[in-house]
Parts: C-alpha cells; structure tokens; sequence
C-alpha cells in the first residue's frame, strides 16, 4: 500500500499558465489589453490569409469594433505590418477589402491613423501594378481607390466613411461658396473615376460566360465590389445635386466639361449597376438600384425635382452561425482559469472512499490475517494501480475537454456579445436611417399631395377652360345661327312690308277705281234723275200748257167751232208732237235701263274686286301676324342668349379673378419657402417689373371701364387681370429675390413692401370678383404700394457705372462702330495673313494655315452680320420704346440695358482683336493652337452675350429678332469651323513620337517608368495648383464683378 501511496502522489497535475502569469503580478488593464491585442491579432490574421475565399463577415465585424474600441487603428496596422503583403497578392487583395471596411465602419479616427502609411501604399500600388493580370493589377487599382478615399476624407472632414450625409450636410460641406463646390464635384468624380476602374478590373477579370459567382474564387474578387456599390450610390447622387446647385450659379459653357465627364460615368456606372444586379452572389446580399435610363438634365432646373436619390439596401443576415473545429477556439493559453487544481491529498481521500483504507491501517485486513500469499498481493495492487491510473488519467482528460468546452463556449459567448452589440449598433444606425428616410418619406409625401393638389387644380382649371371654350363656341354658334335667322327675318320683314306696300298700293288704286265707279254711276244717275226730271217737268209742263189749251180748246170749242179744221189740224199737230215725245220718252227709258244694267256691271265688278282686296288684306294681315310672333320668338330667344352671353363672360371674369389670386398667393407662399432663400435679383429687374406692373394698373382700369360700359369687351380685362396677376407675383417674388442681396434693414423694408403689395393685390381682385363691388373696385392703395416697392428699387440701384446722360447715348453708337471697325481690321488682318502665308508656306503648313485663317475669315464675317443684326434690332427697340423722347433719352432711361449693350461690345471687339493676334502667332509658328481655341470660345461667349443684351427688350414677333438669331447660329458654326480646324492642323503639324520598347532592357524600361511616374506627379502637381490658381482667379473676379455692379456702394451706403 505504501507503494500506491507513493505512486499516488508522483501523478502530475500541471497549473496552467494563464494563472501562473495572473499571479505574475500584472493588472487588470494590462490583461485586458493584452487579451485584445491577441484577440484582434487572431481576427486580423483570420481576415487576412492566402485562402482565395471571400472575408468572413464575422472577423471583419471583429476588427471594426476593435477601432471603436480602442479610438483607432493602432493595432491593425501593428498586425497587418508583419504580414507579407507585398509577396502574396491575394494577402493584399483581402487586406484591401479589409480596410475598406474599416475606413467606412470603423472609429473616424482610422483615417488619421491610416494616413502615415500612405508611402507605403503607394509604392505598394506601383509595385502590384507591374503586373498585367490577377490579383496584382486588381491590387494596384484598389491600393490607389484607398489613398484617394482617404485623400477625400482628409481634404473634405465633414463627409463620414460611409458617405452618409442629408442635403443640409451636403449645403455646409461646400460652406456657401460656388468655389468650394466647384472643387467638391471635381473630387467626387476622381473618386468615383477610381471606384469605376475597380469595377471594371474586377469584371474584366472575370469569365463571366461562366457562373462565376457561386465559386469561392469568384467571390473573393466579387466581396469587395460591395463597399464599392455602397460608395457609388452616394457620390452619383451628391454629384448630382453638386451639378445642379453649380448650373444654377455658373453659366452652362463653363460646366461643359462636368456634364460630359459625368454622363460618360452614368453610362460605365449603369451598365456595371445593371450587370451586377444579375449575378447571384449580389442578389443575396445587397440591393442594387437602378440608375434612370436616360442622365438628368442639368440645364432644366426643374429635373432636380425628377431626381430619385438611389438607395442600396442590405437585408438582414439570416444564416446560423458558422461552426469551426474546436481546435482552432482552444489554445494552451486560454485554459479556464476558473477551476482550481486539485492535490493530491484531496485525491486519496477519494480512492479510500472507493476502495478502502490501506491494509497496514486496516483492523479488518481478512487477507492478511487469511495468510494470502505476497505475489498475489502484489499482483493485486498493480492491477489497483493500473486501474486507479487509468481512472485518473480518464479523469484528466475529461477534466481537459471540459476546460475546452467551456473555453470554446466563452469564446462564442464573446463574439456573441460582440455581434449583439455590432447589430445593436447597427440597429441603431437602422433607426437613425428609418428615421431619416421616414421624414424624407413625409417630405416626399408632402410634395407628392401638393403636386397632387396642383395637378387636380390645374386639371380643373383647363377643365373649365376647355368647357368655358366650348360654351362660348356653342354661343358663338348660337349667336351666328340668330344672326342669320334675324337677317332672314329682316328679309322676309322687307318682302312682306314691300308686299303689304304693293298690297296697299293696289287697294288704294282699287279704292280710288271704285270712287270714281262711284262717282261715275253717281254721276250717271244724276244725269239720268236730272234728265228723268227734266223730261218729266216737261212733259208736266207740256200736259198743263195741253192741259191749259185743251181747256182753252174747250173754252173756245164752242166759240171756234167754226175753226174745227185748224182745231183739228192743230190736235193732229199736237198729237204728232206727242207721239215724238212718247217716243222719246220710251228711248229714255231704254238708255236709263241700258245705264241701270252698267251700273249693275260695274257693282259686281267692284263686289269682285273688294272680295279680292279683303282677302288679300287678310292674307297679308296674317303673314304680318306670323312675322310678328316669329320677331318676338327671335327677341326672346335673343334675350335669352344674351343673358347667358353675360353670365359667361361674367363666369369667365370671376375664373379669371380667381386664378390670379391663386397666382398672387402662390408668389406670396413662395416667401416663405427655405428654398427661395438661394433665389437672388437685381435692383435694375426689380423696378422694370414695378413699372410693367403700374403701366399694366392702367390697362386694367380702361378694361373694366370699357366692360362696364359695354359688358361685350370682358376678353379685354381677363387679359388685363392674368396679366396685371402674373406681374404683380413677379414683382412679389423678385422683390424677394432682391431682399436676399441687400442689407438687413433695407431687406425688412422691401420685404413688407412685396408682402403689403400682395395684400393690395388680393383685396383688389376680392373687389373685382363681386359685381355689386366690381364699379366701385379702386387699385389706388396697390399702387401705392407699387410705386413704393419702384422708388424703393431705384435706391437699390447700383451708382458705380453711371454716365452723364449726353455720354451714354453716344458711347453706344461710338462702342457699336468700334465693334464693327474692329470686325472689318480683323478680317483685313487675316485676308493679309492668308496671303503671307501663301506666298511664304508649302506643303502641309500652307494648307493648315489656308484652312485655320479661311475659318477665322468665316468667323468674322459672321461676327460682322450679327453686328449689323444687333444695330437694326436695336434700332428697332429704340424707336418703338422711346415714343416722343430722344433716342439718348431712350438709352439713358434704360441705363442698365445701355451698359449691357456697351459691355457687350466691348467683348466683341476685343475678342475679335485677340483672336486675329492669336491666329497670327499661330501661323507664324510662335502660338499655341489651344490659345487659337480658347480666343474662339471666348469670342462665341461675347457674341452670345451681344446677342442676349441685344434681344431682351425685342419684341418676339420682330423680323429683325430673327435674323439675330440666324446670325448668333452663324457665329457658333463658325466657332465650331475654327475649333475643328485648329484641331485638325494641330493634329496634322505635331510629330506623333512612336513608343518602340523593343530595344531596352529590363532596368531601362523600369528607369522610364520611374521617370513617367515622376512626370505624371509633377504634372499633377501643377495641375492642382492651376486649379486653386483658378479657384482665386474666379474669387477674384466675383469681387470685381461686384465691384463694377455698385455691391460695395450699397453696402458702404447702408452702413
């Protein structure tokens, strides 16, 4: 028993050395520190290996919290400086993707810390770049997308790693000067220029005929493309707004170069969006947007409205963690230090618990006292022996694996934590992001029922334009039919009268027929009744004086009887006598019955022609009736539409009204728009709109004096309203403009000006819409307030360039004709050169020469037709705007647009004059073809700006305007003609120097390319240098544009 005693205690039982260096005496902090520094160093190397797989998302996430933790990259880069990065190049590679995510994710001090070892990535760029293919070309390219990464952070602080910033950011980043945002755009396109090369290396690397993507190969080259996708989306879109907010402060000429730069990287851009959108490896990871089919419009400041930022989403990892081999999570130093070791007293405590006390102790030893023999005792106690260290050693290793298993369980539960609080983080970023694009989201929304609203007020507006159209047609046609049916009517009315005129004529012809009828007959029986009378009275007489001699017969009958024969004879007398008269009589009574039966004629034809006449008479009375009640019917209906007539135009008055208080209101709501705020004007364009807005007050009160006079004239005043409503917001908006130039107590006071004018405005048309109050409606107070706003404009105006009013009107006339001397001395110059050249040129230079000069005489003469065009349109505006003024009264009175033309003048002819001195040098071989091309840029601006000076007061129908604008064409074609031809002689007069490397050896070759590199930065060098050059240039000719302009006047005036 002594002997397992002793065998007992000789077991080893080791301490581990974690708790061996605890009880070394170092602190807490120094373990912990050191615990990182081991930590990060086995993520680090984890990351970074030869094994041409992608980086697991779990190291990298390790490392980015391991800046945050210690403020840094002090121990990244003390770990990645012992790897061999210049000796493997998918090490570099995955050191690259690595990093990249460290400068996006990680501590913002990462970048600081990189920038010391900006050397030595560079030469490790230039080394990797020797190779033609690989993963050395691909590390060269993205060696130099990491030094300009951090170039940019370095030179603009306020962009984060990831480039996240809202369009407030973006406004302070360029601090309110177009210089500063000048610069910005050009840095962000290099930096996109490099984030487009690593694209295109990466996919040119690739064969993507094949399924690329779901090999491990292809996703280690394709991981990095997503830090990549993510930087893209935003300098696309911060290069947009950039280009944008620049178009809206610099002329389009300048920018030309931006434009062409960034559609040729919208179109790489697309196509690379498009191609990755396709691969299965993106599609499980990332959301890659899609850029619009066509580049936005810089030139139309409303396409910015179009723009739709592009936002690349990254879902949610949902796979379960990844499992590696126990082994790699346990090393000798990480043994649980948390369990005590045992000794080995405790241990045989334990084995006599099992097996018994030792028999030396034991009262109760049977086989001792049995006598059993000591070869089976010792073979007993080896066996015991054998077991009890079997046991022990099962023990041990259980003990061990334990330790692992707890160690391997800690060291997940610690990158558990880690990822928690990496999603934490994370998560909190998510909800900063949902919140920012929750308010964006509520902003788009906004605009989206505006937009809305607007659309629906303007669909109703031409709604009721297009019905309001259609009723006054409808009326119109209407009104024409009752023309011409009253015309018919009135013709009709004319026959009708002119019938019952014949009809009257002929009754009155009938009436006079039958008085004389009357007359006649009357007549006639007068006659006959007197001769009736006359015959009877004489045959009375006749039978009284027979009578009286009958009876005087009688008497003397007796006393003459004797005289019976003569008696006798003197009755056979009287009876003859009376036998004449009888007959006599009987013929009267025959010609009386004969009269009688004409009389009876002429009655039955007079009977005859009353019937004919009363029937006529009703016929026409009848007619006249119809034509009567057909007038009424056409007055009523006349009426009718007359009054429906006044309604609409009243309707169309009171729509007409209301738009222009839309108007009115929508120019006053402008005011209080954050983006007006960037909105600047001029003094000179405030008063022109002033006093278009008076002349236009009194357009308007004639117009409604003319409706009320004559409601037929309402086209009138709705012209007059939109007009006068359009002017007035105008004035309102540009007073606006204006405030944002001046001084602050000059600013309040226009303000409220505008403000005050717009109420006046409104409560004018309120006056106008009611047609009790439309009479009696006064725009005294808007024109007041008017002429307030003008003098207000007139103090503002700059004092700088005044002239004396007699100089201003001839300087113009003098400045035109030097233009035009200077023209005609160009073109005699260049006629002059072209025959020098001829008579002293051959060969190729004489004809580069004959097609550079021949262009410039182009030019001129072009330059000279938009001249003349420029003095007959002036001549034109002159003489309809000067009215009974002087023609130096007129140009005195329109000062600013004088000096405009003046200034303009003076850059033609000036222009004109360098670009001939230019072509000369050119031709005697002294000059440079790229001055030539820059004069010829230079002259296109100046007549483009004679050509804008010339035509802004032109009426749009005037001939001579367009003739201007065939001539300014002219010129631009002939800008292009010298342009091209300079190139086309520049091309064919250089000597191209052929590069034949064949010759060299491999130190030649590598000295030529330490001396490209060496040329290629000082040339960068002086690149950067001509650009801030450029950038003062500009500064400083901002402040003397001010200065010409009287900026510095009304600041000192105000003060």
């Amino acid at each position: 028993m002594d002997r397992v005693k002793s065998s007992m205690q000789q077991v080893p039982n080791p301490i581990p050395k974690a708790l061996i260096r605890r009880t070394g005496g170092a602190n807490s902090f120094e373990l912990e520190k050191e615990n990182f520094e081991r930590g990060q160093a086995v993520s680090i190397n984890k990351a970074i290996n030869t094994q041409e797989v992608a980086v697991k998302e779990k190291h990298a996430r390790t490392c980015i919290l391991g800046t945050h933790h210690e403020k840094g990259a002090h121990t990244f880069w003390a770990a990645v400086n012992r790897l061999p990065l210049s000796s493997n190049a998918v090490l570099c590679w995955k050191f690259c993707h690595v990093f990249h995510k460290l400068l996006r994710d990680g501590h913002p001090n990462v970048i600081k810390d990189s920038m010391r070892n900006k050397a030595d990535l560079s030469d490790m760029s230039r080394m990797w770049g020797h190779l033609s293919e690989g993963y050395g070309k691909l590390c060269s390219i993205y060696l130099k997308l990491l030094i300009t990464k951090m170039e940019f952070h370095v030179k603009n602080p306020r962009f984060p790693g990831n480039l996240q910033m809202s369009n407030r950011q973006l406004d302070e980043a360029g601090e309110n000067d177009v210089n500063n945002f000048f610069q910005l755009t050009v840095e962000m396109l290099d930096y996109l220029e490099c984030e487009l090369n690593l694209f295109l290396g990466v996919f040119s690397s690739l064969d993507m005929s094949r399924s690329v993507s779901v090999t491990a190969a292809g996703q280690c080259r394709l991981a990095p493309l997503i830090q990549v996708i993510l930087d893209s989306s935003h300098l696309y879109d911060y290069t947009v707004k950039l280009l944008f907010k620049l178009h809206s402060c610099l002329p389009a000429d300048t920018l030309q170069g931006h434009r062409d730069r960034f559609q040729e990287q919208f179109k790489k851009l697309k196509s690379l969006f498009y191609r990755s959108s396709n691969l299965q490896y993106f599609k499980r990871l990332i959301q890659i947007p899609q850029l619009p089919e066509n580049p936005p419009n810089f030139l139309r400041a409303s396409a910015l409205s179009e723009h739709i930022s592009p936002v690349v989403v990254i879902p949610a990892e949902s796979s379960s963690p990844e499992t590696e081999h126990m082994v790699d999570l346990v090393t000798e130093d990480l043994v649980d230090t948390d369990i005590p070791a045992q000794p080995a007293a405790v241990v045989e405590p334990r084995f006599d618990d099992l097996f018994g006390t030792s028999a030396a102790t034991d009262p109760f030893n049977f086989n001792s006292q049995n006598g059993m023999h000591k070869d089976d005792k010792d073979r007993l106690i080896e066996q015991l022996t054998r077991e009890i260290q079997a046991l022990r050693e099962e023990l041990e290793s259980f003990r061990l694996e334990s330790g692992r298993l707890r160690q391997a369980l800690r060291g997940r539960v610690d990158e558990l934590e880690a990822e928690l609080a990496e999603q934490s983080h994370l998560r909190m970023q998510a909800l900063g992001e949902g919140e920012f694009l929750r308010a964006e989201l509520d902003d788009l929304r906004r605009v989206k029922e505006d937009t809305e609203k607007e659309q629906r007020s303007l669909t109703e507006i031409e709604r009721k334009a297009v019905a309001n159209e259609q009723r006054y047609v409808k009326l119109k046609e209407k009104y024409t039919e009752l023309v011409q049916s009253h015309a018919d009517l009135l013709r009709k009315n004319a026959e009708v009268t002119r019938q019952m005129t014949v009809a009257r004529a002929v009754e009155d012809e009938m009436d006079s027929v039958r008085r004389e009828m009357q007359e006649k007959v009357k007549a006639a029986k007068e006659a006959a009744e007197r001769r009736r009378t006359s015959n009877e009275q004489e045959q009375v007489e006749q039978l009284q004086e027979l009578q009286r001699e009958l009876i005087s017969s009688r008497a003397a009958l007796d006393t003459l009887k004797s005289t019976m024969a003569s008696s006798q004879q003197s009755s056979e007398e009287l009876s003859s006598q009376l036998s004449t008269v009888e007959s006599e009589k009987v013929e009267l009574v025959e010609s009386l019955s004969k009269k009688e039966e004409e009389l009876a004629g002429l009655g039955e034809e007079l009977e005859r022609v009353q019937s004919s006449l009363a029937s006529e008479r009703e016929s026409g009375v009848k007619t006249a009736e119809a034509l009567q009640n057909q007038l009424n019917e056409k007055e009523s209906r006349e009426q009718a539409l007359e009054s429906q007539l006044v309604a609409a135009r009243w309707s169309a008055l009171q729509g007409t009204v209301e738009e222009a208080e839309r108007i009115v209101q929508d120019s006053l709501a402008q005011l209080d728009d954050p983006a007006h705020i960037s909105c600047t004007s001029s003094a000179d364009y405030l008063a022109s709109r002033c006093q278009a807005s008076l002349d236009c007050m009194d357009r308007l009160h004639s117009a409604r004096d003319g409706y009320l006079a004559d409601n037929t004239g309402v086209s009138e005043l709705v012209r007059a309203v939109t007009h006068l409503a359009h002017l007035v917001g105008d004035t309102i908006v540009q007073g606006s403009a204006t405030s944002h130039m001046v001084p602050v107590e000059q600013a309040d006071a226009l303000s409220d000006s505008v403000k005050a004018c717009g109420a006046e405005a409104l409560s004018l048309l309120g006056q106008m819409k009611e047609q009790e109050s439309l009479a009696t409606a006064d725009g005294a107070m808007l024109r007041a307030a008017l002429d307030g706003i003008l003098a207000t404009a007139e103090k503002l105006r700059p004092r700088g360039l005044e002239l004396q009013q007699g100089e201003l009107g001839d300087l113009v006339e003098q400045e035109m004709a030097a233009t035009s001397a200077a023209v005609e001395s160009a073109a005699a110059r260049i006629e002059d050169m072209l025959n020098k050249s001829r008579a002293v040129d051959t060969g190729v230079k004489m004809e580069v020469n004959e097609r550079i000069l021949a262009s410039c005489t182009d030019l001129m003469q072009a330059i000279k037709v938009l001249v003349l065009s420029s003095k007959d349109l002036q001549r034109d505006i002159v003489e309809s705007g000067r009215g009974a003024a002087s023609m130096k009264d007129f140009y005195v009175k329109n000062s600013r647009w004088t000096e405009g033309l003046i200034s303009a003048s003076k850059a033609v002819g000036w222009g004109a004059t360098v670009m001939v001195d230019a072509a000369d040098l050119v031709v005697q071989g002294k000059g440079k073809y790229e001055e030539l091309m820059v004069c010829s840029h230079e002259i296109a601006a100046s007549t483009a700006q004679l050509v804008a000076a010339s035509k802004v007061k032109a009426d749009k129908d005037n001939a001579n305007l367009g003739r201007l604008k065939l001539a300014s064409k002219g010129v631009t074609q002939a800008t292009a003609g010298v342009v091209a031809s300079t190139k086309s002689g520049k091309s064919q007069i250089e000597e191209k120097d052929t590069m034949d490397f064949s010759s060299m050896t491999l130190t030649q070759i590598k000295r030529q390319e330490m001396d490209s590199q060496v040329s290629v930065l000082e040339l960068e060098t002086k690149l950067q240098k001509e650009r801030e050059r450029l950038g003062e240039l500009r500064k400083k000719h901002y402040e003397l544009a001010g200065v010409a302009e009287g900026w510095g006047e009304e600041d000192e005036g105000t003060g």
